[in-house]
C-alpha cells in the first residue's frame, strides 16, 4: 500500500551507488514513490501487468523449541513478516544478488490484525542502526532508503513523560498482603510501569532494507515441520529440499547444485557448518560493539549470517551482563546470553535439516552441529582477545582474552562501568601503564567510563587485574616493539580500532527522531549518519556530544532506557 505523498528523508548514497542508482536518480520523484511503495509506477500509469511484491511465511522457534500459538491458524502455518514486503531484486555485473524489501508497506496475510505501517519514530531508529552496524564491520542488513508520507498518520502507543514506578516490598499499600505475596506484586507493578501509557499519533515511513537474501532460519523451520510432521509426503519433502537449494544458491553458492554435483545431505552437512561459522561471526561482533538484539528467534535469523530486525535492538550503556532494551527479551536474549541463542537457533536449523537424511546418517547431522560448540567458544574469545589488544598470531592470546576477561567481568560489573567508553579508554590505561604509571594514573584514564566513584576495595580489584594483564601483555609473544612504551602503544592502537568509540545511544535515536518528527528538523539524524559512519574516529568536536555517559535517568524512562 503506497504512502500518499512520499518525502525522501534520507538514503545510503555508498549502498545506493553499490546497486546502481546515480544521485540524481535518488534525488527524483519516482524513487521517492517506488521506494514508498508505489511499485506500479515503476512501469508507468497505464500498464496493466503487475510488479510482483511478495511477503513470506516462517515458523516461530525460541530458543530451539518451536512454538505455534502466535500462528493465527495455530498450526505454524500461518506466521510471517506483517509489515516487510519484498518489491525487486537487483542483480549486479558481478552476480551478486540484492533484495529490496519495503518495511512499512502495509498488510501482508500475516499482519494478524495490525495496519501494516511503520512509523518516523522505528523507521530513524532502523536506517541509522543498519547502517551503524555495517560501519562498525558486523554483518548486517543494510538501509537504502528511508521515506516519510507528508499526509498518513497512525495512532500508536508509547511513552508518556510519568516518572516510572519506584515501589518495593515496604511500600504502605502493600502492608494488608503476606510477606509472601509482596515479591511477586513488586514485580508485576514494575512490569506495568514499563508498558506505555499514552496514545500518540505519529508520521507513516518506509524503510527499505537491502541484503543478498532474507531468507531465515524459520523458512526452512517451516518447510522442515510440513517435511517431517505425521503424515510427510514427497511432493512437501521436494519443497524442503527446493528451499534448501535455494538458500545455498543464494547464500552459499560453491555448496549450490550448479557449483557441486555431491548429494543434498553432503552438502547440507557443509552449510550447517559455514553458517555455524558466520553466525558465531555475527554475534561475537555483537559483543564486540556492545549490541543487543533483544529477539532474537529462528524467524529473525537469517541463514546469511546477518544482524536483522532492528526493532527491540539497543547499544549497552552501563555494564549489565542480561541488558535488553526490550522488555519482552527475557534473560535468554540478554547481551551476554546472545551466544547461546545464536547456538539455539543452530540447533532449530539442525532440526530443520533432518527430513533431508535418512535414519542411518542422522548421527553425522548431530555430530555437525555438535562440532560447531568449539566454534563458538572461540568466536567469543577471539573478541576478548581483540578488545584486550592480543595480536592474533600471539602466544596464547585467545587462551588470555578469555582468562582475562573472566577476572574482570565482576569488576566491571560491579564499578558500574559504561561498556563503550570502558574499552575504548582502556587503551589509553594500557598506554600508561606499560609507561610506568602508578595505578591512580591507570585508573585515571578510566574515569569517564564510571557511572559512581570507585570504592577502596574496587581500587584493589582493579589493580590486581591491571598486574594480571600486565603478565600477559609481556607475556603476548608481541616481539614487533623496542621496549613496554613501545609495547603499550602497539596494544593501544589495536584496541581502538577494535572498540568503536561512538555507538546509538538510545537517547541519542531519541534525540534524533524527536527533532524530526516534531519540526521536520534533520539536523541531529544527519549529524547521527555522518557520525556512525566513521566510528572509530576520535572526533574531536563531537566528544562532548556524543562520547558520554548516558544522562542521569535514562535508565528508568520508558522509550529510552526500555521499550515494548
Amino acid at each position: 500500500t503506497p504512502l500518499p505523498s512520499p518525502q525522501l528523508v534520507a538514503h545510503s548514497a555508498e549502498l545506493a551507488a553499490e546497486l546502481g542508482f546515480e544521485e540524481a536518480e535518488v534525488a527524483s520523484e519516482a524513487f521517492a514513490r517506488f521506494f514508498s511503495g508505489d511499485v506500479a509506477q515503476l512501469r508507468g500509469e497505464a500498464a496493466q501487468e503487475a510488479v510482483p511484491a511478495w511477503a513470506t511465511p516462517y515458523a516461530l522457534s525460541i530458543m530451539g523449541e518451536r512454538y505455534t500459538h502466535n500462528c493465527p491458524f495455530k498450526n505454524g502455518n500461518g506466521y510471517g513478516d506483517g509489515r516487510a514486503i519484498s518489491i525487486a531484486e537487483v542483480v549486479l555485473p558481478s552476480g551478486q544478488r540484492w533484495e529490496l524489501q519495503l518495511k512499512g508497506a502495509g498488510r501482508t496475510p500475516f499482519c494478524r490484525g495490525a495496519d501494516g505501517r511503520a512509523v518516523l519514530r522505528s523507521s530513524i531508529r532502523e536506517f541509522l542502526a543498519s547502517e551503524a552496524m555495517h560501519h562498525l564491520g558486523v554483518p548486517t542488513t543494510r538501509a537504502l532508503s528511508l521515506v516519510v508520507s507528508g499526509e498518513e498518520t497512525v495512532q500508536r502507543a508509547w511513552y508518556g513523560d510519568a516518572p516510572s514506578a519506584d515501589v518495593n516490598e515496604d511500600d504502605p499499600r502493600l502492608a494488608r498482603f503476606p510477606k509472601e505475596m509482596r515479591a511477586q506484586l513488586v514485580e508485576q507493578l514494575r512490569q506495568q510501569s514499563r508498558d506505555p501509557d499514552i496514545l500518540i499519533r505519529e508520521p507513516c515511513a518506509i524503510t527499505c532494507r537491502a541484503a543478498p537474501s532474507f531468507a531465515r532460519v524459520g523458512h526452512l523451520d517451516l518447510f522442515s515441520r510440513r517435511a517431517g510432521g505425521k503424515n510427510p509426503d514427497a511432493e512437501r519433502l521436494l519443497q524442503l529440499e527446493q528451499l534448501l537449494e535455494h538458500v545455498l544458491f543464494r547464500e552459499y553458492p560453491e555448496l549450490s547444485a550448479t557449483q557441486n554435483d555431491a548429494p543434498l545431505p553432503d552438502r547440507a552437512l557443509l552449510f550447517l557448518r559455514a553458517f555455524g561459522d558466520r553466525l558465531s561471526g555475527m554475534v561475537a561482533g555483537w559483543l564486540r560493539v556492545g549490541f543487543a538484539q533483544g529477539n532474537f528467534n529462528a524467524d529473525n535469523c537469517l541463514v546469511g549470517g546477518r544482524t536483522m530486525d532492528y526493532g527491540p535492538f539497543g547499544w549497552i550503556e552501563e555494564y549489565d551482563p542480561l541488558f535488553a532494551k526490550w522488555t519482552g527479551s527475557g534473560q535468554h536474549f540478554g547481551f551476554m546470553m546472545q551466544p547461546n541463542a545464536a547456538f539455539a537457533n543452530l540447533h532449530t536449523l539442525t532440526q530443520s535439516l533432518e527430513p533431508l537424511f535418512p535414519e542411518e546418517r542422522r548421527g553425522e547431522l548431530r555430530a555437525a552441529y555438535e562440532a560447531c560448540q568449539p566454534v563458538f567458544v572461540d568466536a567469543v574469545n577471539d573478541v576478548w582477545r581483540r578488545k584486550l589488544g592480543f595480536p592474533e598470531d600471539g602466544q596464547g592470546a585467545l587462551a588470555a582474552g578469555d582468562v582475562l576477561f573472566r577476572k574482570l567481568e565482576p569488576v566491571l560489573r560491579k564499578s558500574r562501568t559504561d561498556y563503550t567508553i570502558f574499552w575504548r579508554q582502556l587503551a589509553a590505561a594500557v598506554e600508561a601503564l606499560m609507561a610506568g604509571a602508578d595505578d591512580d594514573a591507570v585508573l585515571e584514564a578510566l574515569a569517564p567510563a564510571f557511572y559512581a566513584p570507585l570504592t577502596p576495595e574496587l581500587k584493589e580489584k582493579w589493580a590486581a587485574w591491571f598486574d594480571a594483564y600486565e603478565d600477559s601483555i609481556r607475556a603476548s609473544g608481541d616481539v614487533g616493539p623496542a621496549d613496554d612504551a613501545a609495547l603499550g602503544a602497539a596494544f593501544a592502537a589495536r584496541m581502538r580500532a577494535e572498540n568503536p568509540k561512538y555507538v546509538l545511544r538510545e537517547w541519542m535515536l531519541v534525540d534524533a527522531y524527536n527533532a524530526a518528527d516534531g519540526g521536520g528538523d534533520l539536523g541531529p539524524f544527519q549529524e547521527l549518519q555522518a557520525l556512525t559512519k566513521r566510528p572509530y574516529d576520535e572526533h574531536p568536536d563531537m566528544e562532548a556530544k556524543y562520547y558520554v555517559r548516558a544522562p542521569d535517568g535514562v535508565a528508568d524512562k520508558g522509550g529510552v532506557g526500555f521499550m515494548t
